[in-house]
């Protein structure tokens, strides 16, 4: 299966034959490859050559690895953010707010994790935010994915005076989101504002979404506002550029 008389490194012998047959479908999306053991039985090569031609591929995008199950074949998810109705009363009414709204459009089944914490807000924060540095905030950090799979990136920032005693200091803020919950404490969204952008990933970043070599991200920074102008919560994302089409629409008036 390798020719080590080639010229070619062998582990690029090795990662260029498992390219070829996630191209021609052998394994499909989704599909687990072979063990360590098998792949070097099959191959005649040592336990390095086969987890250097797994880097490859984990830096191509095309594999990722579950720790404790394996290196299976990246699932294909391109996911469409249409803004238009997703951050709507009527959305979160429905449960489908932002990423759900994404999911219940394009048929793939969210999940996420989430970690709540408090900080003294940064410079940064406490200017979209119209507070003093140094103010307590609290910190929504969560991991999305779809179909199991990290697509997207998340950290809200609110001032804590808006969020003691709410849900929106729980890991589940009940239906409708913590958008559903300043609401119900008195403090009604007039509008928001995003702000969309490019770079490369840091390395945290590029772990997390499992990200092959030199793709970057979308960054998007979103302010909630409340009627009266009061900025109520600004929510850093980072979504991978090569599973994300953003669209906007919006009405001409």
């Amino acid at each position: 299966m390798v020719d080590k008389t080639s010229g070619v490194p062998v582990h690029r012998q090795v990662a260029a034959d498992l390219r070829e047959r996630i191209t021609t479908g052998e394994y499909a999306p989704g599909d687990k490859l072979p063990s360590e053991r098998a792949m070097i039985e099959t191959y005649g090569v040592s336990r390095l050559t086969i987890r250097e031609a797994l880097g490859i591929l984990r830096a191509e995008g095309v594999v990722v690895t579950e720790h404790g199950r394996g290196v299976f074949v990246r699932p294909p998810a391109s996911i469409q953010r249409l803004s238009r109705s997703r951050l709507s009363r009527a959305a979160r009414a429905e449960n489908k707010g932002a990423f759900l709204a994404d999911a219940a459009a394009q048929g793939f089944t969210p999940s996420s994790s989430v970690r709540v914490r408090f900080e003294p807000a940064d410079e940064r924060a406490a200017g979209h935010l119209g507070i003093q540095p140094g103010d307590e905030v609290t910190v929504r950090d969560r991991v999305m994915r779809a179909d199991g799979l990290v697509v997207q990136l998340a950290v809200s920032r609110l001032p804590r005076t808006f969020t003691r005693g709410t849900a929106i200091e729980e890991v589940d803020t009940g239906p409708g989101g913590a958008y559903a919950r300043l609401e119900e404490a008195g403090h009604t969204i007039g509008h928001y504002a995003e702000h969309v952008g490019s770079r490369m990933p840091t390395p945290e970043e590029a772990s997390a979404l499992q990200l092959g070599q030199g793709i970057p991200v979308i960054t998007v920074t979103r302010v909630a506002y409340r009627e009266d102008g009061t900025p109520l919560e600004m929510n850093d994302m980072v979504l991978p550029a090569d599973r994300y089409e953003l669209s906007y629409e919006w009405a001409a008036e």
